[in-house]
């Protein structure tokens, strides 16, 4: 069973690259993001602490971050913002086009097609699965609908290699199973369950109100009329 732990630490496969912690790949997408929010506002150079602001950590994580990606940085003078972007986008593995399907056609899905910031950062929804007939054949976001029992035809014919899983908890599990027979490489479970699959098979998991708790509990922390014991 694939499990994300914030702690794990992440080899690539050609045990090439320096070893990655997940908390730091996550801080590589928000560094991905506030460069090219730099970029288009005009900045070309970005220096560790204009990073580490926006990111509210010490300039020296930053630097420690980025060492990961060569010698990019110049003393002084700061981080070229186009050719960082493009080396985190490499370190990240969305250098390329990334296509994915999604099952289970509800509201949640639906706002997931309408943001666009999918198709800017190379993530393409390449077909939909629903197992609500009263659904299927119906476009979205110029996407047809399909039933469930066709998704491995479509997923080989489309090339998909993740998965989206939007569907309720006691359908998750025989959803992701076949997306993995199908042959998607990777899911994305909203479902609020732990799924089982089999080694080779990358998850990561979305449970909405794991993070309002997580929300909740730093409110309470901080706010509440007692302090809570933190280990």
């Amino acid at each position: 069973m694939n499990k994300v732990d914030p702690a794990q630490h992440v080899t690539p496969a050609n045990g090439g690259e320096p070893r990655l912690s997940r908390a730091s790949v996550a801080r590589f997408s928000l560094y991905l993001r506030h460069l090219q929010r730099f970029l288009r506002e005009g900045v070309q150079t970005v220096s560790s602490g204009q990073l580490g602001e926006a990111l509210a950590i010490t300039d020296a994580q930053v630097r420690k971050d980025l060492a990961c990606l060569g010698n990019l940085g110049h003393p002084g003078v700061g981080y070229p913002a186009s050719e960082l972007i493009a080396a985190l986008r490499h370190r990240l593995g969305i250098d390329r086009e990334w296509t994915a399907v999604v099952v289970g056609v509800g509201n949640l899905a639906r706002a997931l097609l309408r943001y666009r910031g999918f198709e800017q950062q190379g993530f393409r929804f390449v077909a939909l699965f629903d197992a609500d007939a009263s659904k299927v054949g119906q476009t979205l976001d110029d996407l047809k609908i399909h039933p469930t029992d066709r998704m491995a035809e479509i997923i080989r014919k489309t090339g998909a290699e993740l998965g989206v899983v939007a569907v309720p908890v006691e359908a998750a599990q025989s959803v992701a199973d076949a997306l993995v027979a199908a042959g998607i490489r990777g899911i994305l479970n909203f479902a609020p369950t732990a799924l089982r699959l089999p080694a080779g098979v990358s998850l990561v998991a979305v449970d909405l109100a794991v993070q309002l708790e997580q929300l909740a509990f730093l409110v309470h922390l901080t706010h509440g009329p007692e302090k809570l014991e933190t280990h």
